[in-house]
């Protein structure tokens, strides 16, 4: 596993996550304009209580706001489904 993946599941931890699965796509996209920058394409599954109330939208901004500063650097696109332990 990239160091990347586990940094990203580090800060995630925070949000107590039940479930988290991360790919990386990144070779998938290579030629892509934000690729030739370095920042990687990921997919991204997680299952957290935190999430409970919260809209789809809501959901990404709390995953953005844990990764911090790795959005838009080492991180070009990220595919995000978050789920509420009841939901999965």
């Amino acid at each position: 596993m990239s160091d990347l993946i586990e940094l990203m599941r580090a800060r995630l931890a925070g949000l107590a996550p039940e479930s988290l699965e991360i790919e990386d796509e990144s070779a998938q996209h290579a030629g892509h304009e934000g690729a030739k920058g370095g920042g990687g394409h990921y997919r991204m599954t997680i299952v957290s209580p935190q999430f409970a109330g919260l809209s789809a939208v809501a959901r990404h901004r709390v995953v953005y706001q844990a990764l911090g500063d790795l959005m838009g650097k080492r991180i070009h696109a990220l595919s995000i489904t978050a789920f509420t332990p009841e939901e999965f």
